[in-house]
């Protein structure tokens, strides 16, 4: 259907993000330091927090109710006698969306693995893996051996690839060596280090000092400006716009932290252990002066006890929620979890994130914090309910 729409090439680079946890992350940044620069950005992200049209984006707009529909009306008329899936409509929807724009970059996270997934009909000029862990191995294989060699799948030959994993497993270094496909490590080719109010960052040609911390996570950061780095072949990228794309990048669900009547609360859609891992980290970094209190609502199929497991020690009064979801895990699913890591603290149980949330948001004091995290439906959930 790709082939019969003309839409598997572009007048622009194009760049691919694969990756277990931080793919959004990555595709924020990149778009926010290009666009600081000067240049005209498309974005195809998923999942959506609160409408589809979130996915599909140029220059920070989300596409409109008729763009998106007439998209879908040539998808039909050219599909013929093929199914396509919910998420491969979407995928060519953007495609189409982006074929009719002038664009000067598009950036495209990989919906699930890399190898099959639909966006990989694309050849990318430069791949992206950010961090391989342990998620959806019913689909990828239940070792990061099996699942690099999925996400590995994004390379192309002799085209550059970042990875932004510290430890990449032996497929991902296997699968560069066979496509002649130059490798840049986290640690390796870059790193970073943090100072109090700043950060550096360094490469093997460049080093870039007195960074502004953005809001998301550096290793994600840092990933980034290699691939900005090695985007200097295509585009203009000066020092100032990878500042000021550091201070405007914005993705919703990631460590948001909202101040709201004199109360924070933090939504972040950390769902598997990588991402609770991560989220310790910022939470550690981020220190409470009252109690934190935590709404967690998660998928039944995810690894629940290993994504609580790095927060437990963080939260001081624990509310979990059912998710009304196909996938969705009971709130009695989460307290067991809880129990067997032997927490010590009263576990609320509610039937929703938006009772859970509101009942949570009531106790809260001065100085403390409210934390939700667990799933994206979880987080859309919480900002309905801030809408409102």
């Amino acid at each position: 259907v790709a082939e019969r729409l003309a839409v598997l090439n572009f007048n622009c680079p194009v760049v691919m993000v694969a990756g277990t946890n931080g793919k959004g992350s990555n595709v924020a940044l990149t778009a926010a330091i290009l666009t600081a620069a000067g240049y005209r950005v498309g974005t195809y992200t998923s999942p959506h927090l609160i409408r589809y049209q979130e996915r599909i984006q140029i220059a920070g707009q989300c596409i409109s109710d008729q763009d998106l529909c007439r998209a879908f009306l040539e998808i039909e008329k050219n599909r013929l006698d093929i199914s396509l899936t919910y998420f491969e409509f979407g995928t060519l929807a953007a495609f189409c969306y982006f074929k009719q724009a002038a664009l000067d970059a598009i950036i495209l996270e990989i919906g699930l693995g890399g190898r099959l997934d639909a966006v990989n009909c694309v050849d990318a000029d430069l791949a992206i893996i950010s961090m391989i862990d342990l998620d959806h191995m019913d689909w990828l294989g239940d070792t990061r051996e099996k699942i690099g060699f999925e996400k590995a799948g994004i390379m192309r030959p002799n085209r550059p690839c970042v990875c932004g994993d510290f430890a990449p497993p032996q497929s991902i270094l296997n699968t560069a060596q066979s496509l002649a496909s130059p490798l840049y490590r986290q640690g390796i080719e870059f790193d970073y280090k943090m100072q109090t109010q700043s950060w550096t960052w360094t490469s093997q040609q460049l080093s870039l000092r007195d960074l502004p911390l953005p809001n998301i996570d550096l290793q994600n950061a840092a990933t980034v400006l290699q691939a900005i780095e090695l985007l200097g072949d295509h585009f203009i990228i000066t020092p100032l716009a990878i500042q000021e794309g550091l201070r405007r990048v914005f993705i919703p669900g990631r460590f948001h932290i909202i101040e709201k009547n004199a109360r924070r609360i933090i939504i972040d859609v950390a769902h598997n252990p990588a991402g609770g891992e991560c989220l310790s980290k910022r939470l550690a970094n981020t220190p409470c002066l009252g109690n934190t209190y935590a709404v967690a609502g998660m998928l039944a199929d995810k690894d629940i006890i290993n994504t609580l497991r790095p927060l437990r020690h963080h939260v001081d009064h624990w509310t979990v929620c059912d998710l009304i979801e196909p996938r969705g895990a009971k709130a009695e699913k989460l307290k067991q979890a809880l129990l067997d890591l032997e927490v010590t603290q009263t576990i609320l149980e509610f039937s929703s994130p938006e009772i859970a949330f509101q009942h949570a948001y009531r106790k809260l004091q001065k100085n403390d914090r409210l934390l939700v995290f667990g799933s994206f439906h979880t987080a859309a959930a919480i900002y309905r309910c801030l809408d409102n």
